[in-house]
C-alpha cells in the first residue's frame, strides 16, 4: 500500500507552552501537551524551559515519547516551558531544523516555537544577512528572532510588536524568555491557538485537545493579531494590528486538527459530522453500506449514514503498528497489492454497494488504491463521496502542498477523477455546502479551494523596515 499518508496535505507543527506559579513539573506538562498534538507533526519534537534566570533546550529527530524519556525530563526544571512538535514544510528536515530554536542577544535568551509559514522570509532573510547578519538554520523562526534581537535596545515587548509589523504570513508562535512566556496569532488567525488554565498557571498552545490531556480548563482562543504576554503579574493582552478578521484555515476542521478538540469555536467533530449529511444532501446515491477512511473519513462517514439511512459499518482496517521508519513496498511488490496501511473488511464489502467517504482527495494515488482494495474484497459498487470542496490549488500558509500540476483537481473534471480513482461515481462537498457545516464564525482560508487567500504572495518595503 506504501504510504496510505503521502496523499493528504501535511500539517506543519503544534506548539505548547506552560507558565507556573504554582510549581508544577512544566517539562512534564509540555511533554503530555506535545503527546496530544503529535498529529501535527511527527518529524522533530523540542522543549525548551526557563528556570527564571537561563533556557534550557532539549531537542531530536522523531516522535515525542523518542525524543523525551523521564530521565531528560526531570533535568528540566523551570517556572516556564514551551514545546514543539515538527513536520517541515520550509527547511529540510535535519536537527538544526528542529525547533524550538534558542538564541542570545542583548536583553538575555529568547527561544522561539512556530506553527505557519512566512511568504516573505525570503526577502527579510537577505536584506538581514546583507546588513551581516548569520543564519544557523533555513526556517522562518530563526528570521523572527534575529527581528526581535535588532529591535532588542527598543525592549522586549516593543521589539516583538515592531516584528510582527513586518512579517507577512500565516503564524501561531510562542516564545520564552527567562521571566516571560508569549504567544502571538497573525492578524488573519490562519493557524490556530488557544490559552487555557491549570489553577493560576497559563497554557497556550495549538489545538485544546492538549488542554484536555494536561487537565487545564479552555480560557479562549488567541485573537487574530494579539500578542499575549504571560509572567509573574498575570496575562497581557495587546493588540497589534487594526482590521483583523479571524480567516481559520478550513482544513483544521476538514482534517488536521483532532477530532476532540474546538477551534475559534466550532467544534471539529461536529463539523465533520455536519459535512456528512450535507455531503448526502448534495450527492446522495442509493446502496447497502457506507465505509469511513480510517481515521479522518470516520465521522463525515457517520453523518452520511445518519442523513441517508443507509447503516454505517467498518469497511477498512487500519494498521497502527506502522511507524516513520516503515520500509515502503517496492514498485514489484506493489503491484502484487501489498496492503500494508489498511486492508478491506471482506465480510462487510462483499457483495455491497459501498459508499465511500473521504476528508479530501489530494493526488488522487490513494484514492484510486482504496477502490482497488474494496473491489477486490467484493464490493459490487463503489461510491466515492469527499466531505471537502476540489482541492485546486496549493497552500502557502504552512502546510506542504504538492505543486499545482501534482494536484489531480486542478487537472481534471469531477468526471475525470471518478475515471481515475475508478469508482462507479464521485461526488464532492461544494465550497456553499462546507461552509454551512462552519457554522458559528464569519471567515475561513479557502485557498486551496478557490485560489482566493487572505493575503496576496509577498513582498514589498522591508528594507525601509530595516533601515528604521
Amino acid at each position: 500500500m506504501g504510504n496510505i499518508e503521502i496523499d493528504k496535505f501535511k500539517e506543519e507543527c503544534g506548539v505548547f507552552g506552560i507558565y507556573s506559579k504554582s510549581g508544577l513539573d512544566v517539562a512534564a506538562v509540555s511533554y503530555y501537551g506535545l503527546y496530544a498534538l503529535q498529529h501535527r507533526g511527527q518529524e522533530s519534537a523540542g522543549i525548551v524551559v526557563s528556570d527564571g534566570k537561563s533556557l534550557m533546550c532539549h531537542k531530536n529527530m522523531g516522535l515525542v515519547a523518542d525524543v523525551f524519556n523521564e530521565k531528560t525530563l526531570k533535568n528540566m526544571k523551570g517556572k516556564a516551558a514551551i514545546g514543539h512538535v515538527r513536520y517541515s514544510t520550509t527547511g529540510e528536515s535535519k536537527v538544526e531544523n528542529a525547533q524550538p530554536l534558542l538564541s542570545k542577544f542583548k536583553l538575555g535568551s529568547i527561544a522561539i516555537a512556530h506553527n505557519g509559514n512566512l511568504i516573505n522570509a525570503d526577502v527579510i532573510r537577505e536584506l538581514l544577512e546583507d546588513a551581516g547578519v548569520l543564519f544557523q538554520t533555513s526556517i522562518d523562526s530563526e528570521v523572527i528572532l534575529n527581528l526581535i534581537a535588532r529591535k532588542a535596545k527598543k525592549g522586549l515587548e516593543q521589539a516583538i510588536v515592531d516584528t510582527v509589523q513586518a512579517i507577512k504570513g500565516s503564524y501561531a508562535m510562542i516564545m520564552i524568555t527567562e521571566e516571560k512566556l508569549i504567544g502571538l496569532r497573525d492578524p488573519n488567525g490562519i493557524r490556530p491557538m488557544c490559552i487555557g488554565k491549570i489553577g493560576e498557571d497559563y497554557i497556550l498552545c495549538s489545538e485544546s485537545c492538549a488542554l484536555d490531556a494536561v487537565g487545564a480548563e479552555f480560557l479562549r482562543d488567541v485573537k487574530p493579531g494579539e500578542i499575549v504576554i504571560i509572567d509573574d503579574d498575570g496575562l497581557k493582552s495587546i493588540e497589534f494590528a487594526e482590521k483583523t478578521r479571524c480567516m481559520t484555515c478550513a482544513f483544521e476542521y476538514i482534517y488536521f486538527a483532532r477530532p476532540d478538540s474546538s477551534i475559534d469555536g466550532i467544534n471539529v467533530y461536529t463539523s465533520r459530522i455536519a459535512a456528512g449529511e450535507e455531503l448526502y444532501r448534495e450527492a446522495p446515491i442509493d446502496a447497502d453500506i457506507v465505509v469511513g477512511v480510517p481515521d479522518s473519513g470516520i465521522a463525515a462517514a457517520v453523518g452520511y449514514a445518519k442523513a441517508s439511512g443507509i447503516p454505517y459499518g467498518i469497511g477498512l482496517i487500519k494498521n497502527k503498528y506502522v511507524g516513520r521508519t516503515f520500509i515502503t513496498p517496492s514498485q514489484k511488490l506493489r503491484e502484487r497489492a501489498v496492503s500494508v496501511k489498511l486492508n478491506a473488511l471482506k465480510v462487510n464489502v462483499d457483495g455491497k454497494r459501498v459508499v465511500l467517504i473521504d476528508d479530501s482527495i489530494v493526488r488522487g494515488t490513494t484514492s484510486k488504491r482504496l477502490v482497488e482494495i474494496l473491489r477486490r474484497a467484493g464490493a459490487k459498487e463503489v461510491h466515492f463521496r469527499v466531505s471537502s470542496p476540489v482541492v485546486k490549488y496549493p497552500c502557502y500558509f504552512g502546510i506542504d502542498t504538492p505543486y499545482r500540476n501534482e494536484l489531480v483537481g486542478s487537472q481534471r473534471t469531477v468526471d475525470e477523477i471518478r475515471d481515475f480513482i475508478g469508482a462507479d461515481s464521485l461526488g464532492y462537498l461544494s465550497i456553499k455546502g462546507l461552509l454551512n457545516t462552519l457554522k458559528g464564525k464569519e471567515g475561513f482560508c479557502l485557498g486551496c479551494f478557490n485560489g482566493e487567500y487572505p493575503m496576496s504572495a509577498p513582498i514589498e518595503n522591508f528594507k525601509d523596515y530595516l533601515e528604521r
